[in-house]
Parts: C-alpha cells; sequence; structure tokens
C-alpha cells in the first residue's frame, strides 16, 4: 500500500511575534510550493525514513511508545518523529498497534538544501500527520489534522504559533489565532491524543480569507537561512512580556491585522497596502527596541526598493533572512518587472511563488 500526501509552504503576511500569544489574530497565505510525504509497506521492522534533503536513509523503531531512544533533534528528522508518534499515541488509544512503514520525504521549500522560510518543518509536520494517518485508515478532518499537527510541534517546542501549521492545513489566504500550546500539549499528556482533539482550544480560531485580486504577492529570498524558534526565543528570555512596550506592540498590532482582515474581505486594496506599511513599522519598533535582528540590510532593501515602486513590503515571518513580501497593482507589469530586476540587484532573490489554492492538496 502506498500512500502520498503533500502541505504547502506558508508566508505571513502580517502579525508576527504579536500572534504567539494565544488569541491575538494573524494573516497568513500558503504558498504553490510543497513539501510530499509518501508512505509505503516496510521492507523491514520499524520505521525507515528518507529525505531528499539527508544523504542518508534512517531506521527507527518503537520503544515505550516513541520512536528510538534519543532525543529526536539529534535525528535531523525531529518534526517527523513527532508527528508520527503523534499519530501512534492516537491509534493506541483506539487500541491499535505503532504502526510500521518507509516514509520518504521530498521537499520543494528548499533549494540545495538551503531552507527559504517557507515554513517546511510546518508543511512536514502537517503532511507526515495526514500520509500516516492514511495509511492506517484514519480519515482526518481539516482541523483534526491541524490539531494533530499542533500536538506534535508542541511536544517539540510550545513557544511557535502554529500559523504554518493552519496555513499548510487549509491553505489560501486564512486569518488565524492560536491556542495556548502549552495548555494543548499538556492536555493531550494528561488526557489523551483523543480527549484533545475534541476539548474546546481558547483563543484557537481560523478563518478562510478571499485573496487581494486586484494585487500581485512578490516574494524575495535574502539568500540567509533565518532561525525562527531562535529569534522567538531571544524574545521569550526578555522581560519584554508584560511591559507597556510588549502591550503597546500586541494592541498595536491586533489592531493592524484586523484593519488588514476587514481589508482583505472588503476588496480595498489600498487599505490593505497601508496595512502592510504599518505593520512593517510596529515590526521596526520592535526590532528597535529588542535589537532581535528582525531588519536585515538585504529585507530593508528589499522593503524601500518596493516602497520606490509604488508598492507596500515588510519582512515575512520572524526576520532575520528568510523572504520578504511586497503587494504591488497586478496591472503594473512595469513597475513589477523593475521591481525584481533591482532585487536581483541588491542581492535579492525574486521567487516565482503565488498563493497556493485552499484545501490540503492529495
Amino acid at each position: 500500500m502506498t500512500v502520498v500526501r503533500r502541505a504547502p509552504g506558508k508566508l505571513f503576511v502580517a502579525g508576527e511575534y504579536a500572534v504567539v500569544d494565544p488569541g491575538n489574530p494573524a494573516i497568513l497565505v500558503a504558498v504553490d510550493r510543497h513539501v510530499t510525504v509518501t508512505v509505503t509497506d516496510p521492507t523491514e521492522p520499524g520505521v525507515q525514513i528518507t529525505s531528499d534533503l539527508g544523504p542518508t536513509a534512517q531506521r527507527h523503531h518503537w520503544k515505550d511508545g516513541r520512536l528510538g531512544a534519543e532525543p529526536y533533534a539529534r535525528s535531523g528528522f525531529a518534526p517527523v518523529l513527532s508527528a508520527i508518534d503523534t499519530v501512534a499515541r492516537l491509534l493506541s488509544e483506539h487500541g491499535a498497534p505503532a504502526p510500521e512503514f518507509s516514509l520518504s520525504i521530498e521537499s520543494g521549500l528548499h533549494d540545495h538544501g538551503t531552507k527559504y522560510g517557507l515554513g517546511s518543518s510546518g508543511a512536514v509536520t502537517v503532511a507526515t500527520v495526514d500520509a500516516v494517518a492514511a495509511y492506517r485508515g484514519l480519515a482526518l478532518s481539516d482541523e483534526e489534522r491541524f490539531r494533530l499537527a499542533l500536538i506534535a510541534s508542541a511536544e517539540l517546542d510550545p513557544k511557535g504559533s502554529g500559523g504554518d501549521l493552519a496555513a499548510s492545513t487549509w491553505g489560501g489566504w486564512i486569518a488565524y489565532r492560536a491556542p495556548d500550546r502549552i495548555a494543548v500539549r499538556d492536555l493531550a499528556r494528561t488526557r489523551g491524543v483523543e480527549a484533545a482533539l475534541r476539548a474546546p482550544w481558547p483563543g484557537f480560531g481560523i478563518r478562510r480569507l478571499p485573496g487581494p485580486e486586484g494585487l500581485s504577492l512578490e516574494v524575495g529570498w535574502t539568500g540567509h537561512p533565518a532561525s525562527t524558534t531562535a529569534l522567538v526565543s531571544g524574545l521569550h528570555r526578555r522581560t519584554w512580556r508584560g511591559t507597556p512596550a510588549h502591550r503597546r506592540f500586541v494592541r498595536a498590532t491586533t489592531d493592524c491585522v484586523r484593519a488588514a482582515i476587514s481589508a482583505l474581505e472588503r476588496g480595498d486594496d489600498q487599505e490593505l497596502m497601508d496595512r502592510i506599511r504599518q505593520a512593517r513599522r510596529e515590526l521596526t519598533r520592535l526590532d528597535d527596541e529588542m535589537a532581535l535582528g528582525i531588519h536585515t540590510a538585504r529585507l530593508a532593501a528589499l522593503c524601500e526598493i518596493a516602497e520606490a515602486a509604488g508598492g507596500a513590503a515588510k519582512p515575512s515571518g520572524a526576520g532575520g533572512g528568510d523572504c520578504g513580501i511586497a503587494l504591488l497593482a497586478a496591472t503594473a507589469t512595469r513597475d513589477i518587472a523593475r521591481l525584481r530586476e533591482r532585487w536581483a540587484a541588491a542581492g535579492v532573490v525574486p521567487l516565482p511563488i503565488r498563493p497556493a489554492a485552499e484545501g490540503n492538496p492529495q
């Protein structure tokens, strides 16, 4: 038996950093590059994992309900192992044995092993949950797939918002609010995965949004990978949370995101561009206050070039490298062409990326 599932990558449009607090909104868009996970019958006992990102295959064996005795991080496949373990926990609660299979990963979210910052960890988590569940005969709804993926992600690091998982699950443009990931993790540990799938998750919210029909989404890659985990962890380690500056940032960002959601729903392209500019200003102020390194020289150049072309731009995600986004009038083809030329001259790689369709493609 062979099961193939894939999940798209993502870009943050607005709401970075504030979204890590439960209930605060963000806007994300899924992109038309994917991670594909294939599960087939095993050739030997255990679970074999191969990937186009790694030179060698790994075989793991079940021990005390987990794949292998070593910490996940040492394997190089932490999100995959946590996703498999989470599905196995659900199967165990239904009286089913731990699954054994061969699993292979193909990623379109990297360039010769270098990540673009398009949410590859989130996409591989969602695709793995979906593929392993389907292999064992579990049909998951979108929300069940997301919840399993979030439980798996929270086991590794509950500081992540889960926005990447939501975009990889639902596709298209979405408004997302995060639940309390520590509470979700603890719920799954104490009451079981099935109970965590059915229980209310305070703060969590997801809703589809229409894309901006009159605007072109342009994506530029700085050529420098960034660690979202390190940047968000750096903010958590500082005495910023609960301060007046923290409250001001969250309030201003939340108001900005809500206005951007309203603009998307009304089809008001100019208002949306204004809110993108505001979101960039809020990230700049946060960076100035906390010295996180959100704005690099190339991200600054990306934004300035887009503004000069009549667009609106900002870093996408935690910053520090990876990608930035720009919105320009879709009819301004000369401005878009010039933007790409100037990005390339400034060391920013224009990526031929477009929003992915709604839904999780199989």
